[in-house]
């Protein structure tokens, strides 16, 4: 009796054995190589491994196990030492193409800038986006980590610059698994230091879906300026990339220490603060019957809406409408503008606030300013003006003080320097202005 019952207890096993293996399939000798190879490139891109010519024997003093254990320790995972399926898993996952160990072996110390204003440039584009758009996402991305600390960016057309910027498919190793990088970048140093690369294979955007570059480049910057990744899932220094919430501020309480350990804090105040508490209020509504603009201007074939700190872009032949702070496109530019006009033969776009005034390429501004108006010829006296606007077939410029006045304003071509000859006019009943949008009439202005 002992005997059949213990060949009845052997025959249930057996059946239990084989219903957890129908249910829980076990990797074919193929999908475990495969595993492991995967497993293998991800600890050589970003661990430092270097294989050895042996083949994988799981032993807890093996050099590729204690690999393992370390990327598994850096990620929060369960420290076995064995490629587990959620090893497996997060080696497929897209990433920074910098290492989680930083080798830094050509670099002594610490590395960091020795300066706190760093220039930087674009050398190409990526087809995804609109070139403006491109240069709004890095702008943005390097606005952030100059938001707690004294550093300064400043981009430039030609030449070399400190961070130099491109986008290329192929140009360094990449798909070592699914997955694979995004981008790369070395940190502070001399020749290819502080430069970033985008891999071109990515579909680059400016929302939650593909890749944002906005959310990239600021992790990517992050290693230009001298920072590792962090441990901290929520971190734009998380070496993992996944999406997230534009609405909230990137920066967490790692980066932020980490960026300031080097380079102290900002400039503007000593204590850590979400820049968007200050810089950012409410949305307009763009649904009031009662919104105004304080300024409009065309700009490079579109049309920019300013209102307070904020504006809008509006290009006609794009359904949408991109809405932004100016300080993310003019991040040395007083928040608000009071007015601004277009000399689309110059490539030129003249911003004015207060009794001051800005040319700009782009989002470059140009050498020499900011200016006071007076140069222009108005009166030391003048805080401000209201608007402004360009006549192509005149050359000339008018602003508007007030409802009552304009100030018509020839710049001469070789001098600008020079004060201007400058000749006031009162609105009379028969004078009028329209502000035409697509053969649209917006607005109608009459002293009427």
């Amino acid at each position: 009796r002992q005997v059949k019952k213990r060949m009845e207890n052997i025959s249930f096993l057996l059946l239990l054995c084989a219903a957890l293996s129908h249910a829980f399939p076990a990797y074919t000798r193929k999908e475990k190589q495969e595993g492991m190879q995967l497993i293998q490139k991800y600890l050589e891109n970003y661990y430092g491994f270097k294989k050895d010519g042996e083949s994988f024997i799981w032993k807890s003093n093996n050099p590729m196990t204690k690999k393992i254990k370390e990327m598994q320790e850096f990620f929060g995972l369960e420290v076995t030492g064995k490629p587990d399926s959620g090893t497996l898993d997060l080696v497929q996952k897209r990433r920074c193409g910098f290492p989680d160990v930083a080798g830094f072996s050509t670099f002594a110390g610490e590395p960091k800038w020795a300066k706190q204003v760093l220039t930087y440039r674009l050398l190409n584009s990526t087809p995804d986006l609109h070139p403006a758009d491109v240069n709004a996402a890095v702008k943005k991305a390097f606005s952030v980590w100059s938001s707690v600390t004294p550093l300064k960016f400043i981009m430039k057309d030609r030449g070399d610059a400190d961070i130099m910027i491109s986008y290329g498919a192929g140009v360094w190793p990449r798909r070592v698994c699914p997955g694979g990088s995004v981008a790369h970048a070395y940190a502070p140093g001399k020749d290819l230091g502080g430069d970033a690369h985008f891999d071109e294979d990515e579909t680059w955007t400016k929302s939650t879906e593909g890749t944002n570059l906005f959310y990239v480049a600021a992790h990517e910057f992050g290693h230009s300026l001298g920072l590792f990744h962090s441990k901290d899932t929520n971190a734009p220094m998380y070496p993992v990339y996944r999406k997230f919430d534009p609405s909230v501020f990137p920066l967490h309480q790692d980066d932020i220490k980490g960026i300031q350990y080097l380079y102290g804090n900002s400039l503007e105040s000593a204590e850590i603060k979400d820049p968007t508490e200050s810089k950012e209020p409410a949305l307009p509504n763009t649904c009031s019957p009662d919104l105004t603009f304080d300024a409009v201007t065309t700009f490079g074939g579109e049309i920019m809406f300013f209102k307070d700190k904020h504006f809008w872009r509006k290009h006609p032949a794009v359904r949408e409408i991109d809405f932004h702070l100016v300080t993310s496109f003019w991040p040395w530019l007083p928040s608000g503008v009071d007015a601004a006009y277009e000399i689309p033969e110059k490539d030129e776009t003249h911003l004015f606030k207060g009794n001051e005034f800005w040319v700009v390429r782009g989002d470059t501004i140009l050498p020499g300013y900011t200016k006071k108006m007076y140069i222009l010829g108005f009166s030391k006296d003048v805080a401000k003006i209201d608007a402004a606007f360009y006549d192509r077939n005149k050359g000339k410029i008018y602003c508007f003080i007030g409802d009552r006045q304009i100030l018509e304003v020839k710049l001469p071509v070789d001098h600008p320097g020079v004060a201007s000859q400058l000749q006031t006019y009162s609105l009379n009943r028969k004078l009028q202005f329209y502000i035409f949008i697509q053969n649209l009439i917006v607005q109608r202005a009459s002293s009427e």
